[in-house]
C-alpha cells in the first residue's frame, strides 16, 4: 500500500523523476567509463613495452599518462557508485559530493604524473650525450594512441553532456589531454628519426606540462564546487524565471545557489500578498518549488515568505522580470 504522505506530497513526481534521471546517468557513466577502462589497459601496455624496447622516454611517459588514465577511471567507478547513495542523518542532502571529491582527486593525480614527467625529461635534457636514436615503431605506436585517445574522448564527452556530469567531462578531457600529448610525442619521436634526438626529451617535456596544467584545471574547479560555488547565470536567470511565473508569486530576492555534485540546492525569498492566509502561502511556495525542481539537476529548493502589499514588490518581482 503506498505511503499516504508521498501520495499527498505534491513534489513526489519531481523525486521520482531525479531518482529516475539519477539511475540513468548512473548506468550511462559506468559504460563510458568501462569503455575507457578497457582502452586505457591495452594502451598503458602496449605503449610501455614499444616505448622500452624502441628507447623512446616520449612514449613511455605517455603510457603512464594512460596509467594515470585508467587510476583516474576506477576513482569515477568509485565515486559514482558512492555518489547514488541515499540521504542519511550524516548527509541529509546526499553523497552527490562524491563526484566533486573524485573530480579534486582526478586533478590531483594529473598533476602528480605531470610533474613526474617533466622531472625524469628535464635529466635527460641536462644529459643530451645520453639520448639514443629511437626505433620506427615508436611513431606507429604514438600515432596509434592519437586516434584511440580522440575517438575515446569524442564518445565520453558526448555521453558526459548528455548526462550533465563534470565528473564525466573532466575524465572525458583527461582522454582528450592523452590524444594532445600523443600527437606530441608522435612529432618528437619523428625528429628523433630525422635526426634531432633531443627532440623526444623535450616532447616529453610538452606532454608534462599539458598534464599539470589540465590537473591544475581540475583541480581548482573541483575546489571552487566544494566551497559552494553558485551555478551559472543562465541557471539562475532560469530559476528565478520559473518561479516568478507561480501564480501567487509577486516577486522573489534573495536568490541563492550552491553546487552540490552536477546537482544544485536553491535558498529563496518568495513576495506573497501579506493578507493571505498560511496555507495559502505555503501552497504557492510549494509551486514555485516544483516548477524550479523540473529541471534535473535542482535538488531541493528551500523557500522562505515574504508577505508584501501589492506596493511593496522587489527589484526582482515579475513586472521587472
Amino acid at each position: 500500500m503506498r505511503d499516504s504522505s508521498i501520495a499527498d506530497d505534491p513534489l513526489a513526481p519531481e523525486v521520482a523523476q531525479h531518482d529516475e534521471a539519477a539511475r540513468a546517468r548512473h548506468l550511462a557513466g559506468r559504460r563510458s567509463t568501462m569503455v575507457s577502462v578497457y582502452v586505457n589497459i591495452g594502451l598503458s601496455i602496449a605503449q610501455a613495452v614499444i616505448g622500452i624496447i624502441a628507447g623512446s622516454q616520449a612514449l613511455v611517459a605517455d603510457a603512464l599518462h594512460s596509467l594515470s588514465d585508467l587510476i583516474s577511471d576506477f576513482v569515477v567507478l568509485f565515486a559514482g557508485h558512492h555518489s547514488r547513495k541515499d540521504a542519511d542523518t550524516d548527509h541529509p542532502y546526499g553523497h552527490q559530493r562524491f563526484e566533486t571529491a573524485a573530480s579534486l582527486a582526478i586533478g590531483a593525480l594529473l598533476l602528480a604524473v605531470g610533474v613526474g614527467m617533466l622531472w625524469a625529461a628535464v635529466g635527460k635534457i641536462q644529459h643530451p650525450n645520453g639520448v639514443q636514436p629511437v626505433q620506427t615503431i615508436a611513431i606507429w605506436m604514438a600515432l596509434a594512441a592519437l586516434v584511440a585517445k580522440e575517438l575515446l574522448f569524442r564518445y565520453m564527452l558526448r555521453v558526459a553532456e548528455r548526462i550533465r556530469s563534470s565528473m564525466l567531462v573532466a575524465n572525458a578531457w583527461h582522454a582528450r589531454s592523452d590524444a594532445a600529448s600523443s600527437l606530441v610525442v608522435a612529432l618528437g619521436v619523428g625528429g628523433n628519426l630525422l635526426g634531432y634526438h633531443v627532440l623526444d626529451p623535450v616532447a616529453a617535456i610538452v606532454v608534462g606540462l599539458m598534464v599539470s596544467r589540465t590537473g591544475l584545471k581540475f583541480g581548482w574547479d573541483a575546489l571552487s564546487d566544494l566551497m559552494d560555488r553558485a551555478a551559472d547565470e543562465d541557471t539562475v536567470a532560469a530559476l528565478r524565471a520559473a518561479m516568478l511565473e507561480t501564480p501567487g508569486v509577486l516577486g522573489l530576492h534573495d536568490l541563492k545557489t550552491r553546487k552540490m555534485g552536477d546537482m544544485i540546492l536553491v535558498d529563496v525569498h518568495l513576495e506573497i500578498q501579506a493578507d493571505l492566509t498560511v496555507e495559502q502561502g505555503h501552497a504557492i511556495a510549494t509551486e514555485a518549488a516544483r516548477r524550479a525542481m523540473v529541471r534535473n539537476d535542482v535538488l531541493n529548493v528551500m523557500t522562505h515568505v515574504d508577505p508584501v502589499r501589492v506596493t511593496g514588490l522587489s527589484g526582482e518581482s515579475r513586472r521587472s522580470a
